[in-house]
């Protein structure tokens, strides 16, 4: 049956696994392994931890205690117990041999007086600091001093014990503290620690009362030791029925020897000792150590988990060395009895000798080979048993009705195999999680694993209490995570049992009709039923449910159905739907009702057959109304590892009789294999070919089915194999039966972790191979062989050395590689292949010489000198002999290795000599053996002072006469060489020439007229991005939606200061207040003027007013001076004021007239920059505007035609979206350019994007039937020298024309784009590489030179592309439609000609640049180079610097200087010098005709005001704007109240001034308060 969502894509298929590791995890049901969970990790070993009900879980590690929050995320406090600012623990604690407890400087940490009497919680914590300090905290906050504190309340001793429990005495009501420790260690090893006071020496238990400042103890009494009962170690502490009880033993700490049964203590729980008996608790014979406890209160039990001494660490251990046992505390309580065995109680009523055996509950008990910790608890009605095993795992045990173990499940295994802590912390609020301890870390896991349960009977017949069946996601899963869990038909849980899974049921009940049904629990709700042929398509029955019912079909009996083979039923219930597929291909053949039933198929009972339900019919008899289908046997699959489980009974003897033979096992090899299992297993002993059936018998867990495996191949009379399956990490008792006989113990045999590899040295050898490398790492000596795996020479196998924790092998020789290169070490674990890491191979050491310096008579030292290396020698790699006199040999002994600046020495002597100097001065060579590498080095050659003398002026006479012939030579050489170079540039320069004249005539770019939807930005976002263009921080708090707020709402205070802005003459002399302050900066100006903006929006009639007064006020200023000068830059508040209401006035002209072409010119831009190559490092392309990002280091590149294939991805599904499209890209481009293209290429062609992001896609270049995947950066990519890196390209990968490139979705997490560093580079080279990657092509042609003016042709080639477009861009600027003006424009320059006429401004070239600084300068320009202002677009810096050109000449247009260039020019100007004369005589008649054109009437400009208000309603958040503006007010406030003072009429504006100050203050407090 098939389970989907409707609404969910399928996943992607992923590849198959090699079968023994599928079979592996098939076994395992894949437990967690800790990708996802959280971990916290401390500096130092974890002693101690504890969970409160609210205040987080609290660790202690060395001497520190971290407060954590429940996600182990965050620490939210830190106490530092020792030293401040200190973790490190005083003195090293080694970890001890397990089992043999731990040690640590935390030995209390007890949460309590959580919610009493609405008291806020306290934790105690104990320390070994202080001869045993106890402290009281406030749980909320650890850095806060403590409340209460004593000295000599916990064992001061790190190995010591100590075990606490804080209750409260109904009888006083006090809080009191319970505590048992190991106050003195007899044995004299570990008691060198501390002293703990001579009143303590024979304490055990004490009570004190923790509300006391001091902790008193002297009136509350304590229970001493008894004399010579030696040291004892408390493991736990916890209350039951009115009692305290301490699990505990007798422990030799030196010896680690546990000497009797462990026992329960137990006291009263009262204001003062009463000790009321002791008990010894049976858990297996040899099980004295007691590791970990736990009581399930809800139960009444307690469990504990207690181990056998393994001796010498853990070489001893067997199946049996732990085991989890389980004891009634009323048993407990009844046998505990008050005798002098282990204390003095006060008073004795027994006489036996030893305490009372308590017995645990058999069916609960369960073995192991390394149990460590356990905790308990009910859920539904189930014990529930979560285990700590000592190699990482976390085990859950659900016990039956009667108390019975299951074989535990692996639900979590730490990856580094560290020991489980003891004790195990519930979550206290989730019972979904558990805080598992190990090591150094702390992990926070779910108790169990639902989601591995993949359909409604898995889910529920695992029996798991955590985990249940959700209808509405179709998924097990906890009951928090099920959506109406509280709807008891949506959640089905092990209480439900599978019997109401639903479940599709096809049954004959009539001769006439087959009816499907659904069975089972389900939610109720509309649903529908269909059934369809599945070989023809055609629907046999569709049906809809009544109300509350389930849908039913029924499909009439009929002759043409017998056709009908397969059909798939399907139940739809909304968003899920329930499927399954029956086949009816072979139901005459079925035997059984059972069988035949549950296919589908229909059973004639009185002729007891199978057949066809749609076609074939029985007698009319065999139906009738109340029949039911016979019942369909649902067995659970048998475990092939229970088959002969159950007669097999094991004897400790060797020797197995059957009747006169004697069969004999002596071993078995290996005695640990992975958990993949092995096939070659051996196993020795006599008389094997006796017998005719062998089979061996695995045992692990003492609740798990055994293993039974038949023999593979008795290969003689003394060596069988066997081929053993996968398994979970355990060690298992291993016995052989032979012909059905009794079972004879081999020993055990251990299932290890696969081999992990930490580190390879050295990492570095040489290419001859034979170095002794080592890995270091654990669990190789499970490992089958180790492989060195080389590009070329393919897998390499390497004979190693190995053991639990390294291998060694030696290094294979790679002679014919080339010098350098990497392998992978690989280990091979049955058919799995592990990788360890890299081995680099470089070029075979180099040596130079050698000296032999005699030391004494008898000890000559000879030192080999060798070039500097990476190389990392030791003495078992080197072998160096001396060769004297007639070919005599010394062997020299390996001293040490000195590397110097220049070389490297190699130091051996040679000792037990006599004639040390004759064998000096007679040495030939020597002989050096570095592993497969013999290399005969010579000796350093020593020349007399009389030779130096006499050849020195010989050879000055000849290096004179040498120097001046290479000199003459050279010179020669260099000037025909120079000769050649200036041939070649001119030969460039010609070509580049007229390839640049060539292109300007023949070139065109096929501009994309239809490029989709323009995407305009609203309104909102336009105006905010214009007001506030280097402030984003403001955006946000401006695009609160507004449409649904209240007008009422808005506070007092801001009422007041809106109507006191609306007074004209106040909001003017505030204005010209603060811009006379010195303070009041330009950035203060232009927030000011876009915050007045946004206040005054909806009221843009007094905003115009406002601004024609600051506007004549800002003339009478610049009157007095220049004023031309007037409007130039952004210097005071209306300057800014006039930006941004030119941008809210001409957003409409702008989005209607302008914004197509103006996108166009974007879009054309961007086209022509991608058809050349375009450096991704910095951004400058071979076709650009601006010289500045000119790419003139141009590579030759050419176009390659790609066959581009995406793949259909569930974003877009649609049939009519073509998925082969042809790309052009060029070779020079990186991979990510050529995914940039492929989109645009998809997105042209189809006109929809493709649905995924490119940081989302892989590219896959297919060649033939293989696949290689496109990345910028792999381990093919160019290095250059200094360790950069060189980007792939199309190139670098020779793809070429018609190649196949699939486009298709990552599987694994995609990351961000990449930022690519210094250490990278694409189309421009390093000045060094550049030349290098020259020289090392030069078979490919000459010597090609790069000047930077040869390319620049390719400015006016772009500038050529987008001329059409960018001249319609600039007319619909400078045009008049339906010769009207935009009213902002014609109101704005009819004002400006009214001024100019009021001052009597004749000069006519005045008013034409406050027109231009007032529209183009101040509005256009602004736009024209920021397109993100207009568009939902990114500006790349390239695009930034060709619009600063067109920018500039659209400027140049309006300005009224002639422009005075010469050749020197910069090119910005040039570019479009031609242009501009046109350009500004367009502008003057753009100018004229607006003059020309009727003025506008006061009622024509308050209608658009008015109407443009009214749109903009509800965008902004006026409050907000109106605060900032207040901040302004409130920071000058004494100079415009004086300001005000000193002007006449402006009293009331004065008086509303301090009311609104006063209401704001108001405000102020009641937000503290």
């Amino acid at each position: 049956m098939e389970v989907s969502r409707s609404k969910v894509p399928p996943r992607p298929q992923r590849p198959a696994a090699p079968l023994p590791l599928l079979a592996y995890l098939l076994a395992l049901a894949a437990p967690g392994r800790g990708a996802d969970e959280p971990v916290w990790r401390s500096e130092q070993a974890i002693g101690a931890i504890a969970a409160s009900r609210a205040d987080g879980v609290y660790v202690a590690s060395g001497s520190c205690l971290d407060q954590l929050d429940y996600s182990l995320e965050h620490r939210l406090s830190r106490l530092y117990r020792d030293q401040a600012g200190n973790c490190t623990e005083p003195v090293s604690l080694a970890p001890p041999a397990r089992p043999r407890p731990g040690s640590s400087f935390s030995k209390l940490l007890l949460p309590y007086r959580e919610g009493a009497d609405g008291l806020g919680g306290l934790l105690l914590t104990g320390w070994t600091f202080d001869r045993g300090a106890c402290e009281v905290r406030p749980l909320g906050n650890l850095s806060l001093s403590s409340l209460r504190n004593g000295t000599e309340v916990v064992s001061c001793h790190p190995q010591g014990s100590t075990a606490g429990v804080v209750y409260r005495s109904l009888e006083k009501n006090r809080w009191y503290l319970a505590v048992a420790a190991t106050y003195v260690l007899p044995e004299p090893e570990t008691a060198s620690r501390c002293n703990p006071a001579a009143s303590d020496r024979d304490t055990a238990i004490t009570i004190k009362n923790i509300e006391e400042r001091s902790l008193a103890t002297e009136e509350l009494g304590r229970l001493n030791l008894r004399g010579g009962a030696g040291s004892l170690h408390f493991v736990d502490a916890f209350l039951w029925n009115g009692s305290v009880y301490f699990p505990y033993y007798r422990y030799n700490y030196t010896s680690g020897v546990a000497t009797d049964l462990p026992s329960m203590a137990r006291i009263a729980q009262s204001n003062e000792v009463q000790f009321q008996g002791q008990a010894a608790l049976v858990c297996g014979h040899g099980r004295h150590l007691l590791l970990s406890s736990s009581l399930v209160e809800a139960l009444d039990v307690w469990a504990g988990v207690f181990s056998a001494a393994t001796e010498e660490g853990q070489e001893k251990r067997s199946p049996a060395t732990t085991a989890l046992c389980l004891f009634r505390m009323s048993e407990i309580q009844a046998r505990a009895k008050r005798c002098n065995w282990d204390f003095e109680p006060t008073q004795a009523n027994c006489n036996e000798d030893k305490p009372e055996k308590v017995q645990p509950i058999a069916s609960s008990t369960l073995i192991h080979s390394d149990l460590t910790s356990v905790y308990g608890t009910v859920v539904m009605n189930r014990t529930v048993l979560f285990l700590g095993t000592g190699d990482g795992q976390l085990l859950k045990v659900i016990l039956g009705e009667n108390l019975t173990s299951n074989c535990p499940e692996v639900i979590y295994e730490i990856k580094e195999e560290t020991p489980v802590f003891h004790k195990l912390v519930p979550h206290p609020e989730k019972n979904i999680y558990i805080y598992l301890t190990a090591g150094k870390e702390v992990r926070r896991i779910r108790v169990a694993n639902c989601s591995k349960h993949k359909s409604c009977l898995a889910c529920l017949a695992a029996a798991d209490p955590h985990c249940g069946w959700c209808h509405s996601l179709q998924r097990c899963t906890f009951k928090d995570d099920c959506v109406h869990s509280e709807n008891s038909e949506n959640w089905l849980d092990i209480l439900s049992g599978a019997k109401e899974c639903p479940q599709i049921h096809i049954s004959q009940r009539s001769k006439d009709q087959t009816t499907v049904t659904l069975v089972g629990s389900v939610f109720p709700r509309q649903s529908e039923c269909l059934v369809r042929n599945v070989d023809s398509g055609r629907e046999l029955c569709k049906g809809k449910s009544p109300p509350n019912k389930t849908c039913t079909c029924s499909i009439p009996t009929r002759a043409p159905y017998k056709d009908v083979l397969v059909v798939n039923v399907t139940f739809s219930f909304g968003s899920w739907h329930l499927s399954k597929r029956f086949n009816f291909t072979n139901c005459s053949s079925l035997r059984g009702c059972p069988v035949c039933i549950g296919t589908g198929c229909a059973w004639c009972k009185s002729e007891r057959k199978c057949i066809h339900p749609f076609t074939a019919a029985c007698s009319s008899s065999d139906y009738n109304r109340n029949q039911e289908p016979c019942p369909v046997a649902f067995e659970k699959p048998a475990s092939s590892k229970t088959a002969g489980e159950g007669g097999f009974k094991e004897e400790k003897s060797n020797r197995t009789n059957r009747g006169l033979q004697v069969f004999y096992i002596e071993s078995i090899e290996p005695q640990k294999i992975s958990t993949l299992g092995k096939r070659n297993v051996i196993v020795t002993g006599a008389n094997f070919t006796q017998a005719s059936n062998i089979v061996m018998i695995l045992k692990g867990t003492s609740t798990c089915d055994k293993d039974v495996i038949q023999v593979s191949h008795v290969l003689n009379d003394t060596h069988m194999k066997f081929s053993l399956p996968s398994s979970r990490k355990e060690m298992k008792d291993v016995c052989i039966q032979f012909d059905g006989g009794s079972c004879t113990s081999v020993g055990p045999l251990s299932y290890i972790a696969l081999p992990h590899c930490s580190l390879i040295y050295p990492a570095t050898t040489w290419i001859s191979g034979g170095q002794n490398i080592t890995i270091l790492g654990r669990n190789f000596d499970v490992i089958d062989n180790l492989i060195i795996s080389h590009e070329l020479k393919g897998n390499i196998n390497v004979s190693e050395y190995c053991m639990a924790t390294n291998c060694s092998f030696l290094a294979p020789s790679l002679k014919s590689s080339k010098v350098r290169t990497n392998v992978t070490v690989k280990l091979r674990v049955q058919e799995t292949y592990l990788d360890c890491g890299i081995l680099q191979y470089l070029e075979d050491p180099k040596f130079t010489g050698y000296r032999v310096d005699p030391e004494v008579d008898t000890e000559l030292e000879v030192k080999i000198l060798k070039e500097n290396d990476n190389f990392n020698i030791s003495q078992k790699d080197i072998e160096i002999t001396l060769f004297h006199g007639e070919n005599k040999q010394l062997n020299c002994n390996f001293e040490n290795i000195t590397r110097n600046q220049d070389l490297t020495t190699i130091l051996c002597k040679i000792k037990g000599i006599r004639t040390a100097n004759s064998i000096a001065s007679s040495s030939q060579k020597v002989r050096v053996k570095l592993g497969n590498l013999e290399l005969y080095v010579k000796q350093e050659s020593v020349v007399s002072t009389l030779y130096y003398l006499i050849g020195l002026p010989i050879l000055l006479v000849i290096v004179i006469f040498v120097a001046v012939g290479v000199t003459r030579h050279k010179s020669k050489e260099l000037s025909r060489k120079q000769s050649q170079q200036l041939e070649l540039l001119e030969s460039e320069l010609r070509k580049e020439i007229r390839d640049g004249f060539a292109e300007l005539q023949m070139d065109k770019l096929d501009v994309v007229d239809s490029f989709g939807t323009v995407p305009f930005l609203d309104y909102k976002h336009f105006a905010l991005r214009t007001f506030f263009p280097e402030s984003g921080g403001f955006t946000h708090i401006f695009t609160e939606d507004m449409h649904n707020r209240d007008a009422s709402d808005k506070n007092e205070s801001l009422i007041a200061l809106d109507a006191l802005i609306c007074n004209k003459s106040f909001l003017v002399t505030v204005i010209h207040t603060l811009e006379k302050q010195k303070n009041f900066s330009v950035k203060d100006r232009c927030l000011f003027a876009s915050f007045l903006t946004i206040a005054l929006q909806t009221k843009l009639v007094y905003l115009t007013s406002i601004l024609e007064v600051l506007t004549r006020d800002l003339m009478e200023q610049s009157s007095n001076m220049q004023p031309k000068l007037m409007l130039r830059r952004t210097e005071s508040v209306v300057e800014k004021l006039l930006t941004n209401w030119m941008s809210v006035c001409l957003s409409g002209f702008l989005r209607e007239t302008v914004g197509e072409p103006f996108y166009l010119l974007v879009t054309t831009l961007n086209q022509k920059i991608n058809k050349g190559p375009v450096d991704v490092i910095t951004c400058k392309a071979l076709y650009t505007l601006n010289e500045d990002w000119l790419l003139w280091q141009v590579p030759e590149f050419s176009t390659v035609a790609l066959n581009v294939v995406f793949e259909k991805i569930p974003e877009n599904d649609s049939a009519d979206v073509c998925r082969n499209i042809s790309v052009n890209v060029l070779d020079c481009d990186t991979i990510g350019q050529a995914k940039e293209k492929i989109f645009q290429a998809f997105l042209s062609k189809n006109g929809s994007p493709y649905g995924l992001q490119l940081n989302e896609i892989c590219l896959e270049l297919q060649v033939g039937t293989r696949q290689k995947e496109l990345l910028d950066i792999d381990s093919s990519s160019v290095i250059l020298e200094d360790g950069i890196t060189k980007l792939n390209t199309i190139g670098h990968y020779e793809i070429s024309n018609g190649s196949t490139i699939k486009v298709f979705k990552k599987i694994a997490n995609f990351t961000s784009d990449v930022e690519y560093s210094d250490d990278h580079c694409h189309l421009i080279l390093p000045d060094s590489e550049a030349f290098q990657d020259v020289q090392g092509k030069r078979h490919r042609g000459k010597h090609k030179f790069k000047v930077k003016e040869m390319y620049l042709t390719k400015l006016l080639s772009t500038k050529v592309a987008i001329h059409s477009v960018l001249e319609k861009l600039f007319r619909s600027i400078w045009s008049l439609p339906n010769s009207r003006a935009p009213f902002a424009i014609k109101y704005f320059f009819d004002f400006l000609d009214a001024q100019a006429e009021n001052k009597k401004i004749t000069d006519p070239d005045v008013v034409h640049i406050w027109k231009t600084n007032s529209l183009p300068l101040r509005f256009w320009v602004n736009i024209l180079k920021n397109p993100q202002f207009v568009f939902d677009i990114k500006k790349t810096p390239h695009i930034d610097g060709c619009l600063s050109v067109i920018a500039q000449a659209f400027m140049d247009a309006f300005s009224l200087t002639e422009q005075q260039l010469g050749k020197e020019a910069p090119t910005n100007k040039l570019l479009y010098a031609k242009d501009i004369p046109t350009y500004k005589e367009e502008v003057k008649s753009y100018y004229k005709a607006i003059r020309d054109l009727p003025p506008l009437s006061s009622s024509e400009m308050e209608e658009f005001l008015t109407q443009e208000s009214k749109k903009h309603e509800n965008e902004f958040n006026e409050e907000v704007a109106l605060t900032e503006i207040y901040k302004y007010i409130v920071k000058y406030f004494d100079e415009i109240l004086n300001k005000l003072e000193r002007d006449r009429g402006l009293e009331e504006a004065q008086k509303q001034l301090l009311h609104v100050k006063v209401l704001f203050d108001e405000k102020k407090k009641c937000k503290w308060m």
